[in-house]
């Protein structure tokens, strides 16, 4: 989803993996990172500890690049039902 967006909206994805153990060290701590997983565009934190909505991301990024958010399609009955 995000290299897809990244695409979508021309802006450089970073991504930063690291073994569990150094997210909880003192150094990472005074990164100012947010804890993972996380997401962040810019300056601000969009989620932290759990998953996002792609469309939710995406209007982020779009406030982000001074753009206008797109529109949220409707949900069919199925789409309700399952929470999609």
């Amino acid at each position: 989803m995000i290299p897809r967006l990244g695409e979508k909206y021309k802006v450089e994805i970073e991504t930063i993996s690291k073994p569990r153990k150094e997210y909880r060290t003192e150094e990472y701590a005074r990164s100012g990172l947010p804890t993972a997983p996380a997401i962040m565009v810019g300056d601000d934190l969009v989620v932290q500890g759990c998953d996002v909505d792609e469309a939710k991301l995406e209007a982020v990024i779009c406030r982000h690049l001074g753009l206008s958010e797109p529109e949220q399609q409707k949900k069919g009955i199925l789409g309700r039902l399952l929470n999609h």
